[in-house]
């Protein structure tokens, strides 16, 4: 029996998953999150398989839980099924150790099959998203850049992201302009909306 855990924020999705999953002979749901921290937890506490995350989850995101569920339970493989299907995203995920890559309007046979076919040591992505996260390339921003766009995604002054990234304002200046340059935006929030777009944040 394959054992799986599913992190997922919206209960109504994550219930009918466990629910579709539960239908196939050989896989059973043995534990169920709304955070990455919350699927961090279940992991560790019940050792599944596989752990089916989410990526976007508050607390910790899917992609953070990703890299310390690969991290602390070295023995469950990672998959990501998100309704998020950037190219960013992907590569991000992947670097986290994720081992498959899937959008949630998949049919839900193709997801019974991929957990088994990632449970035989196989990589499952989306086609159509590894196709985009090829041609967009890889991430330009630097940890720092991203750090900083983050912070200033909800409008914070260059005072406020300084307080709280512990830079100078003038450090804080020149990642963004940096950031913005690298985006071809024309100002932080633009900077921003591209990042978020291509999933680099």
């Amino acid at each position: 029996m394959i054992k799986v855990v599913l992190a997922e924020d919206q209960a109504m999705v994550r219930g009918a998953l466990a629910s579709l999953l539960g239908l196939e002979p050989d896989i059973e749901v043995v534990g169920e999150a709304s955070t990455g921290e919350e699927a961090l937890a279940v992991v560790l506490s019940v050792r599944p398989d596989i752990a089916l995350l989410d990526i976007e989850m508050p607390v910790m995101d899917g992609i953070t839980a990703a890299a310390r569920i690969s991290k602390e339970a070295p023995g469950c493989r990672v998959m990501i099924l998100t309704t998020f299907g950037r190219p960013g995203y992907l590569r991000r995920a992947m670097e986290a150790g994720a081992t498959a890559f899937m959008v949630k309007d998949s049919p839900a046979r193709e997801l019974a099959a991929a957990i088994r076919r990632v449970l035989a040591g196989e990589r499952v992505i989306d086609p159509a998203l590894a196709a985009a996260a090829l041609s967009a390339g890889p991430n330009p921003l630097s940890v720092r850049e991203r750090d900083v766009l983050d912070a200033a995604a909800d409008g914070s002054t260059i005072g406020d992201i300084a307080r709280r990234l512990h830079l100078s304002e003038g450090t804080v200046r020149n990642y963004l302009s940096s950031a913005i340059g690298k985006t071809h935006a024309r100002n932080r929030i633009e900077a921003v909306q591209r990042a978020q777009a291509q999933g680099w944040l």
